[in-house]
């Protein structure tokens, strides 16, 4: 049997490159190589693209991007092409791709760029395509589409102007103290601030606009986070729900990849009955964005029984400890039967 070439794209310009290299390498080495032949293609933080062809331990450590094992390589778009341009010494080679499997988080990956131009090339994409990566990044756009499909969403308002500070703190008070300032396209709780009072807001709108020119401004929802890892195009596979339970203050960056105080429960300590109602609303959250292949829908669940709709992660953590494949995994999916599902949902097997 012919093994199908697979395009697994790390690292990226965005403040995410590290966790990037850490699904990547997860994914690379969970993929059967007598069905997966992989063409492993890794982008440095400054842009640079190479064709990897090392010990996949190199991504984990980052010090895969040596002359040893390096190429310089791009995507090309042209169809006919339909893969990879390495750049060799005194040669030129084309790779032909039957799918690539971008592993980014964040921008310039994560949001649509990528997709675009894996499109544009006709090449399959395992996971969301350009459009549903991109509203899936913007928080506001990716709300916006949720109520329009029915879903609560929290109170919130957009500013576009860092020096807007009186507009910002005068909106502030129509939605009440705490609330949470975010980059509107960020991911991983980056430039994320849950501010308590007034005085806070302006250093936290400030910090915000380090990682994105637009900033969406929150209401605090009472309750707690739930996730839903989605896998499909059409027909949808649910995973079980996941709980996260914080000590204290929310699960920003450093809760998500050093825990210190938070706990994931799958399946989520909740009835039958609203876990499910949880589960139907993140397939109409998963549609209405236009997701396919995969996501995970992260929502909030009220002391009353009250579903909002947080956001859409349309490239979730791929490790084996992410809560991605945990969720899928409580529902009788091993982590290899995960990522060769995705693939075949890209090339119609």
């Amino acid at each position: 049997m012919n093994r199908l070439k697979i395009g697994v794209l790390f690292g990226g310009c965005s403040s995410e490159y590290n966790i990037s290299l850490q699904s990547a390498y997860s994914v690379i080495t969970h993929l059967d190589k007598n069905k997966y032949d992989l063409i492993l293609l890794g982008i440095t933080s400054s842009g640079e693209w190479f064709r990897f062809s090392g010990d996949p331990r190199k991504i984990k450590d980052n010090t895969w991007c040596n002359p040893s094992d390096c190429v310089r390589a791009i995507i090309s778009p042209s169809r006919e092409v339909h893969g990879v341009i390495e750049f060799g010494e005194g040669q030129i080679r084309t790779i032909r791709l039957d799918a690539a499997m971008p592993l980014f988080h964040g921008k310039n990956g994560e949001d649509g760029t990528v997709q675009g131009l894996l499109e544009l090339a006709g090449i399959p994409i395992v996971g969301c395509k350009t459009l549903a990566s991109a509203l899936c990044m913007d928080k506001d756009k990716a709300h916006k589409i949720a109520y329009a499909a029915g879903v609560r969403i929290p109170r919130s308002f957009i500013l576009e102007n860092e020096a807007d500070e009186e507009t910002a703190l005068e909106k502030a008070e129509n939605i009440g103290y705490p609330l949470f300032v975010k980059p509107v396209r960020a991911g991983s709780s980056l430039g994320i601030t849950k501010a308590l009072n007034r005085d806070e807001l302006p250093a936290a709108v400030k910090l915000a606009f380090t990682y994105d020119d637009k900033v969406i401004i929150e209401e605090n929802i009472s309750g707690f986070e739930v996730s839903c890892a989605v896998l499909g195009n059409d027909k949808l596979i649910v995973g079980e729900l996941g709980e996260i339970e914080l000590a204290g203050g929310f699960f920003d960056y450093k809760e998500k990849y050093t825990p210190q105080t938070y706990s994931f429960h799958v399946p989520a300590r909740i009835p039958v009955k609203i876990a499910e109602e949880i589960k139907n609303t993140a397939m109409t959250i998963y549609r209405a964005l236009g997701c396919t292949g995969f996501a995970r829908v992260d929502m909030f669940l009220t002391p009353s029984g009250e579903i909002i709709f947080n956001e859409v992660n349309t490239i979730p953590g791929f490790t084996t400890h992410s809560h991605f494949p945990h969720m899928l995994e409580a529902a009788g999916m091993t982590f290899e039967q995960i990522i060769d599902t995705a693939i075949g949902l890209a090339v119609g097997a």
